[in-house]
């Protein structure tokens, strides 16, 4: 018997792409749920089977048979939907901001608002699976990571539990993003006429994702300087991060690191010469690692690369979901 998830914000980037890939799921159907009223009626094409659509209440999930709701909407949409679906007896995966910081007071501090569910907020399970895999299956609530900690903490983590990273020298994250990042509803800055042929920093000091790179990656605020950049590009991350080694000799050895901890993880690819690319993981669930060392002066530079909409949020969406509900993790991902 399939299994059935319903995915509100289906309209969304990230709600499209998770709709992409659980329509292709051999043991998921995705049903598609409508949280406003001033929606447009769907384009609809000769021979073309739409996916079942209901409201996005508990009410509608119950009778139909959801096993799960995944969440790809706004923190404000998040943060009112969640409660009603938990308290329904549903299981949520949120795709926003809205779970993923431990306190009220970092929440409010990043996101420039009180959180309304501060229990829900100590409860949530992250949903990087490759660092919280135990947690995330008996998890009620999933708090789905951003795209730039996601790319940033799986590249970090394992150098820093290692000890090989002279912290005090500081760690630099030079990240770029492709416009898809910022969400489909319109604005100036992410406009065709902005974007094309330009290239710009955005949030500098101040980006939303910062605190959580901090807290999973367990980095002071003074160690980590991040800037986040617009590419004109649709898709795709791709972060360079520069730091000093410290206690290690070639970027053979940081791969051997990386290696040890990614060993059985089917999502992370180390490049053992080269560097990742976005071309490479477009359109896939991949983390893509490469490293450079300078042995005499220790300067070593780390290029990881994702995908935004898939392994930075529906795809990482679909792997948390495969967890909840018992199924192999990789399943409609590879």
């Amino acid at each position: 018997m399939s299994l059935r998830a319903g995915i509100v914000g289906h309209r969304g980037y990230s709600g499209a792409e998770l709709l992409r890939l659980l329509t292709a799921h051999p043991h998921i159907t995705p049903v598609l749920m409508e949280h406003r009223e001033d929606v447009a009626a769907p384009v609809v094409v000769r021979r073309q089977t739409l996916p079942e659509t209901i409201a996005a209440t508990p009410e509608a999930a119950r009778e139909a048979h959801l096993d799960a709701v995944l969440l790809a909407t706004p923190p404000e949409v998040s943060l009112a939907l969640a409660p009603p679906f938990l308290a329904a007896g549903l299981r949520v995966i949120d795709l926003s901001g809205a779970f993923r910081l431990r306190t009220p007071s970092a929440y409010e501090r990043w996101y420039g608002s009180s959180h309304p569910e501060p229990e829900l907020l100590a409860e949530a399970a992250y949903g990087l699976p490759e660092f919280y895999r135990e947690t995330i299956p008996g998890a009620r609530l999933v708090a789905n990571p951003g795209c730039y900690p996601t790319a940033a903490n799986l590249a970090l983590r394992p150098l820093l539990q290692a000890g090989c990273i002279d912290r005090a020298a500081g760690i630099v994250c030079d990240a770029k993003s492709g416009v898809s990042g910022a969400g489909r509803k319109p604005s100036l800055k992410t406009s065709f006429s902005q974007v094309t042929e330009n290239f710009s920093a955005y949030s500098l000091l101040e980006h939303r994702h910062v605190p959580e790179v901090l807290l999973h990656s367990n980095l002071e605020a003074a160690e980590f300087s991040f800037t986040a950049h617009l590419l004109p590009l649709h898709r795709g991350i791709l972060e360079t991060i520069y730091f000093r080694a410290h206690g290690i000799g070639s970027a053979a050895a940081l791969l051997d690191i990386y290696e040890q901890h990614y060993a059985r993880e089917p999502f992370v690819r180390l490049y053992e010469n080269g560097q990742p690319d976005l071309r490479g993981v477009a359109h896939t669930n991949f983390c893509d690692i490469g490293v450079t060392l300078d042995a005499v002066t220790g300067r070593a530079v780390v290029v990881v690369a994702i995908d935004n909409l898939v392994k930075g949020a529906a795809g990482q969406a679909v792997q948390n979901l495969n967890l909840l509900l018992g199924r192999p993790e990789t399943e409609g991902l590879l």
